[in-house]
């Protein structure tokens, strides 16, 4: 019998966009947390986690990186998320709903996601569009500050959510919009299917050599091609 196929699926860039609600509703728990204003927009945060990017955040304004104000944050950030979502912009990207739904229908397929997100955000912006259901199992900023530290967790929840079976590695696709999505999936063995509808091109993207490229995830007809191969 063949082994499934799993997908693992990022975030931002990739299956939606949340026209900067994630920034702004970073911002807005700074000053309610800490008291202090000031742009992020400085911060490297595309395929980051967000335990990282609030450590960037913690060293810029030389607040004390304690697990105590990691915690009082991110509770913030949560709570103001779903406003910034409201707020407008916010969209899934073209071709998204028709994939994964599709893929919840096609034997031998599996699905989850890989995202440098907190799990309580993934849900509020995934949710914002009923998404979040299609997706049983994942890996997020909750487990490793470290993308490339993420892979591993997915691969045992996908196990363990599929009654133990394992998934092998050639069999395995992580798809993502910037290249640590592309070191993330290397570090597990995995195929790495990049696509440029986030900040980087896709020039930018072959140059780092990912099993596959696309444009965008409009053609489902192109993307089955390539994870079925």
């Amino acid at each position: 019998m063949e082994t499934p196929r799993l997908l693992l699926w990022d975030i931002d860039g990739t299956l939606l966009t949340s026209s900067g609600a994630g920034m702004c509703a970073l911002e807005a728990a700074l000053t309610k947390v800490f008291g202090l204003t000031g742009s992020l927009a400085d911060i490297e945060y595309a395929g980051r986690t967000d335990r990282w990017i609030l450590r960037q955040v913690f060293a810029k304004f030389n607040l004390p990186a304690s697990e105590e104000n990691f915690a009082r944050y991110f509770d913030a950030y949560v709570k103001e998320l779903p406003g910034q979502l409201a707020r407008g912009g916010s969209r899934v990207l073209p071709g998204v709903l028709t994939l994964i739904e599709e893929a919840a229908r096609r034997p031998g397929i599996a699905q989850g996601l890989l995202t440098g997100n907190l799990r309580r955000g993934a849900e509020a912006k995934l949710g914002r569009f009923d998404l979040w259901r299609h997706f049983p199992f994942g890996a997020f900023a909750d487990d490793s500050e470290d993308r490339c530290q993420l892979g591993p967790h997915a691969l045992a929840r996908a196990s363990v959510h599929h009654g133990g079976a394992g998934f092998a590695p050639e069999r395995v696709w992580v798809i993502g919009d910037t290249p640590h999505d592309i070191s993330c999936g290397r570090a597990i063995g995995a195929n790495t299917l990049a696509v440029a509808t986030g900040n980087y091109s896709v020039d930018d993207l072959r140059a780092l050599q990912p099993t596959a490229v696309l444009a965008d995830l409009s053609d489902p007809s192109a993307f089955w091609r390539i994870v079925c191969a």
